[in-house]
């Protein structure tokens, strides 16, 4: 034992070097471990990607970037490619990605002109000189060395750690753009920003501050716990508070330009909120997208009417996020100071939005804050903000389409702000930022940038107004309330339009009346957002709530009219469909009276108490020997015949199993309320299952398929679908990967599991008679449309054996696919004929009315008599009631 002993000792001091050069070696490791991690503003320690993970979900409408196919480095785009020579050798990989997917040749030639003017370093400006007052503040000025503790960061609004870059002007580069009057950088590559001054007691020799800066070796960093100090050039910024009454002296009463930007065909909702809003002094300019014809048309007859609603002559296509949304803010905020009218403030609004307090406190309270600006600041960290939104990437569009094309960088000097694009401006603001001075570099570059900008107008005015001499006018108060439910609303939207992720609120229904409630005693006048196609009730109580309830004289309280076609349009290939079932539906409606049909008018949705209760088809016919024409309406009842298998578990709780299009994650809801679906439509199941509570057995699960079934029996698609007892009324859908045109005719849906049918459906996909707006009179046009006969599954996809029983024998498709070769020929009659058989089997008429002329056919009621016809009375929209006030 001994001997072991002496020979251990003599082992250690052999190697007591070695052992002692790697405890060395271990305790430097564990200190630079120690100083890898972040310690945070209150103290904690804590990894950057804990500081990351653990904040709240931002406020911000905008998700993270999608990933768009990515070049390789070594790609370049020939001429020959794009349709023409660029100016220069495109290298930005977002941008090479955007000229490959980009349409037509005007758009490609637009971006690459972009992307080499940034490139060449001659489109962004770099540097801008804010004119806000900054006090005492100048920029990059040295405070000196001043003693930093863990507990207690001597700047505690914001840090971040720079690995290989941080530099002294780096640093209040980036603390001035995030709004911070005071910079200090640490231990070599880490950066503050904050408020506040440092106290004189913290300060230390400037020698304690000894670490080199990662970005510059020539420059100092701070130390250890010891950190320099700088001004960035800015004043603390503290938004004004609000007045709640007008100053001693002041009676005259502010004019309000009510600014609506209207987009789809909810004419009825945009009537009712300008009878909410309506008042002879103020204004109320429209702008309604260039592709509306239809609510442009309507709403052009106001103007006879009333002197002060007038609609933009100069009108603008706009889509979610595009650049355009601000150019057109900008040319209607123009027109009303060109107009004769006089107007103190502007408010942005658009159909979805609806007022929580009366148009007199509105005017009350705007009176007391005469040429302040209200906008809704993003309440966060801004450099998370700038992200988040991707106002560190260029954006350009064309095609309808914003694409992104590369990153930037922010002109520094400036402070970036931005948050909600609902605003209630001044008219001195208004008229600063529409006629830019040639010599305003710093609003004429910030015009240049955020017309490159995704969703533009929820930054540029918040910015404009921080950096410009306005800045002391900022009131950080939108007067809105937004229904945000990002659970629900941000679910990676808008992807068509844009190469970025979205986020929209949602629509209020009366669960949601506690928020509304909330406002009455805040400085909120406008909610949104309200879709009455969706839910009208929390209207109806909203409206009780401000003006009192509704008398027993106004008749249809519970009705809602949306419209879904009118012939006055200009008809392209988006109402194909619509007209092609439309029309069907005037035939058999008209054969049905023994009446000769005419022409399609008009088709409408209409809801009775939040119920979709069908579409109404407005249409004209001659009667007799064709001496008078008339007009009639029938009420349309969409159907697709399902069967549920009997006395199984799941079937007892399955629920509105349909198949439609345009289904809405956010709401819940699939759009195509009137079943429309034809050869060109994405088809999706959607269907709710009643799961049961916790109190009883929720640990059952379903794993089921769905089969997509041809009119010719062919499976198409299926999906596999997993359902657990405990989803308590959840709505679930399911989508298609199919090819298109669809095959016309009857599908069929079957939800199957192992050993048995669930659940089946059949639905109809209708054969079109337009192509692009033109009745169908060739062959080769009939059977572009109407001809799919495509397989959407790989030809060496093998089928399972125990699908085979759900599916026709091969003679019988052989049959199908003869009858529907010769189905895809069709034109003129004997396509209108299979179209008719077709959709007389999936759309029920229900009762009919009559426009005028009741003494030609007494049978049938007057339209304006009924409760469902969209000719009844509806006082709830009636423009006309406000002209006998």
């Amino acid at each position: 034992m001994e001997q072991q002993s002496s020979v251990s000792m003599r082992w250690l001091r052999r190697y007591r070097v070695f052992y002692l050069i790697l405890l060395f070696i271990i305790a430097i490791q564990l200190f630079l471990a120690y100083k890898s991690v972040d310690i945070d503003l209150t103290g904690t320690r804590r990894t950057q990607r804990d500081v990351h993970d653990s904040e709240a979900p931002p406020p911000e409408p905008v998700a993270p970037p999608v990933h768009v196919q990515a070049a390789s480095k070594s790609a370049r785009l020939t001429s020959k490619e794009l349709g023409f020579e660029p100016e220069c050798d495109i290298n930005a990989k977002e941008a090479i990605s955007a000229l490959q997917r980009a349409k037509t040749k005007d758009c490609r030639q637009h971006i690459a002109h972009i992307a080499c003017a940034i490139q060449a370093g001659r489109f962004y400006a770099t540097h801008l000189q804010s004119s806000c007052p900054a006090g005492n503040h100048t920029a990059n000025v040295s405070l000196g060395c001043y003693r930093d503790e863990k507990e207690s960061r001597l700047l505690g609004g914001y840090f971040t750690s720079f690995k290989t870059s941080n530099s002294p002007s780096g640093c209040v580069e980036l603390c001035l753009q995030s709004g911070y009057p005071y910079a200090g950088v640490q231990y070599a590559r880490e950066c503050f920003c904050g408020f506040d001054t440092p106290p004189s007691s913290a300060k230390l020799p400037d020698s304690s501050c000894n670490m080199k800066c990662l970005g510059n070796a020539k420059e100092i960093c701070g130390g250890f716990f010891a950190m320099n100090v700088y001004e960035t050039g800015i004043a603390k910024f503290t938004p004004q508070l609000a007045a709640s009454s007008p100053a001693p002296g002041e009676e005259q009463r502010v004019r309000i330009a009510f600014l609506l930007t209207l987009n789809g065909r909810a004419l009825r909702q945009v009537h009712r909120l300008l009878r909410a809003l309506y008042a002879p002094q103020h204004v109320y300019y429209i702008h309604v997208d260039a592709r509306q014809d239809y609510l442009y048309r309507k709403l052009l007859e106001l103007e006879p009417k009333f002197s002060n609603i007038r609609l933009a002559r100069k009108r603008f296509s706009t889509i979610w996020g595009g650049a355009s949304l601000l150019t057109m803010l900008l040319q209607c905020m123009q027109d009303l100071l060109q107009s004769n009218w006089e107007w103190d403030f502007v408010i942005n609004l658009s159909e979805s939005d609806f007022p929580v307090k009366t148009l007199d406190k509105l005017v009350d309270f705007l009176s007391a804050n005469r040429d302040r600006n209200f906008v809704k600041g993003h309440g966060r960290e801004t450099q998370r903000f700038i992200q988040k939104q991707g106002l560190d990437k260029t954006f350009v569009e064309c095609d309808t389409h914003m694409w992104r094309i590369g990153d930037r960088k922010l002109p520094a000097g400036i402070q970036v702000d931005g948050g909600s694009d609902w605003v209630a401006l001044s008219r001195p603001f208004v008229n600063y930022v529409t006629n830019p001075a040639k010599d305003d570099t710093l609003l004429q570059a910030l015009l240049q940038l955020f017309r490159h900008t995704l969703l533009p107008a929820e930054s540029f005015f918040h910015t404009v107004l921080r950096n410009t001499q306005h800045c002391q006018s900022y009131v950080d108060n939108n007067l809105h309330v937004t229904n945000w439910k990002r659970k629900q609303g941000c679910k990676c939207q808008y992807k068509h339009v844009v190469d970025w992720c979205g986020c929209s609120p949602n629509d209020f229904k009366p669960e949601d009346w506690a928020r509304l409630l909330a406002t009455e005693q805040k400085s909120l006048f406008f909610a949104r957002k309200f879709e009455p196609i969706i839910n009208q009730a929390v209207l109806l109580q909203l409206e009780e709530w401000l003006y009192g309830p509704y008398t027993s004289e106004y008749a249809n309280l519970h009705g809602y009219w949306q419209s879904l076609y009118h012939h006055e349009d200009a008809h392209g290939a988006g109402d194909d469909l619509a007209r092609t079932v439309g029309d069907s539906l005037m035939r058999l409606s008209a054969q049905q009276a023994k009446l000769e049909p005419l022409r399609l008018l008009e088709l409408t949705h209409y809801l009775h108490r939040d119920q979709y209760k069908g579409f109404l088809v407005r249409y004209s016919v001659l009667r007799g020997n064709g001496s008078r024409e008339l007009q009639l309406e029938t009420r349309v009842r969409p159907v697709q015949h399902g069967k549920v298998a009997k006395n199984t578990r799941f079937s007892k709780r399955l629920r509105n199993f349909e198949v439609s299009t345009d289904f809405d994650q956010k709401e819940q809801v699939a759009r195509n309320f009137a079943k429309l679906l034809g050869p060109h439509s994405d088809l999706l199941l959607s269907y709710t299952y009643q799961g049961v509570t916790a109190t009883q057995d929720a640990s059952h699960s379903y794993n089921l398929t769905l089969l997509w079934l041809d009119p010719l029996g062919r499976l198409q698609d299926f999906n596999e679908l997993h359902v657990e007892e405990s989803q308590i009324d959840v709505i679930n859908h399911s989508k298609t990967l199919l090819k298109q045109p669809l095959t016309p005719g009857i599908w069929t849906a079957k939800l199957i599991g192992r050993t048995s049918i669930y659940a089946q459906l059949k639905f109809l996909v209708a054969p079109l008679a337009y192509a692009k707006g033109v009745p169908l009179d060739t062959v080769a046009a009939a059977r572009a449309q109407n001809g799919g006969l495509a397989l959407s599954l790989p030809e060496d996809f093998s089928l399972p054996e125990e699908w085979q029983q759900h599916l026709p024998n091969e003679n019988d498709v052989i049959a199908l696919r003869q009858e529907a070769l010769a189905n895809a020929e069709f034109i003129g009659q004997p396509l209108h004929s299979w179209i008719d058989v077709l959709v007389g089997k999936f759309f029920q008429l229900r009762e009919t009315c009559i426009a005028d002329g009741t003494d030609v056919l007494h049978e049938l009621p007057l339209c304006r008599d009924t409760a469902w016809s969209s000719l009844a009375a509806d006082p709830k929209s009636d423009m006309d009631a406000l002209l006998k006030r």
